[in-house]
């Protein structure tokens, strides 16, 4: 049950936007088997200004298109990120005409603890999820 959070620069249409989401979340479902009713995404648009990414040495140019999805999630293998990193690259430019540059990706992992999903219970300890 990963909860996303996806930053663009403003500009996109709803349309666009959408297709985006439905993107990340076919590379989060096909790369870490997580139900597909399991989608917890929060879409940040900003001002060209007000995001910063640079090439950290590796030669990326990147675009006004640039995609940035942070994820807090359970822990994952490297493999399995790795394989998500890849499937989102390959769906986004796909589905989305994005750009693989312009794609940055963080994962933040954290415990079942860590999570209520509502009513004030934390449902992966209670039993309710696994």
């Amino acid at each position: 049950m990963p909860l996303l959070y996806i930053d663009l620069i403003e500009g996109r249409t709803p349309a666009q936007v959408r297709a985006l989401l439905d993107a990340v979340h076919e590379a989060v479902v096909e790369a870490f088997g997580v139900p597909p009713r399991d989608r917890y995404q929060v879409v940040r648009t900003h001002p060209a200004h007000e995001i910063v990414a640079w090439d950290t040495g590796l030669g990326i140019t990147r675009s006004a298109q640039q995609v940035i999805v942070h994820m807090v999630s359970r822990r994952r293998t490297r493999a399995l990120k790795e394989k998500f990193y890849e499937l989102l690259a390959l769906s986004l430019s796909e589905r989305c005409g994005i750009d693989p540059a312009d794609l940055i990706v963080s994962i933040t992992e954290n415990g079942d603890e860590d999570w209520s999903f509502g009513h004030g219970r934390a449902q992966f300890l209670t039993g309710e999820l696994t």
